[in-house]
């Protein structure tokens, strides 16, 4: 399994707060996916309306590249709703990411039921 993949289930249970950059204090989507990926989270992005472009960007420069079709250890960027992205990290099992509605990072099993705008790689 993915290194990647292993420290976003290791989130798993951390509380969910909006820009929450720490497994103690919370975590967003954003959050999960920096500490798992142990690259520099962005700061200062609305919690709707950020331009794909813009997510795709932070993604990119943080040294990921598009593939076709994901593995764990890949983040999925999604679109949870108009003018609402969202991030998660895929598992061998499904995908982990932070829930709003649950308060909590979780593990979900199978694919996400939202769109899946891209699928991203960490290059070696």
């Amino acid at each position: 399994m993915s290194d990647i993949a292993r420290a976003a289930q290791a989130l798993a249970g951390a509380r969910f707060r909006l820009h929450g950059r720490s497994a103690e204090t919370g975590l967003d989507c954003v959050g999960v996916a920096a500490l798992a990926t142990g690259v520099r989270a962005p700061t200062g992005y609305p919690l709707r309306g950020m331009a794909t472009a813009t997510a795709v960007d932070w993604i990119e420069g943080a040294g990921f590249r598009a593939v076709d079709s994901g593995g764990p250890g890949d983040l999925m960027l999604l679109r949870t709703g108009p003018g609402q992205l969202h991030l998660a990290v895929k598992t061998e099992r499904g995908f982990v990411h932070a829930d709003a509605g649950l308060r909590r990072v979780v593990e979900r099993p199978g694919a996400p039921e939202w769109e899946i705008l891209g699928i991203w790689r960490r290059l070696s």
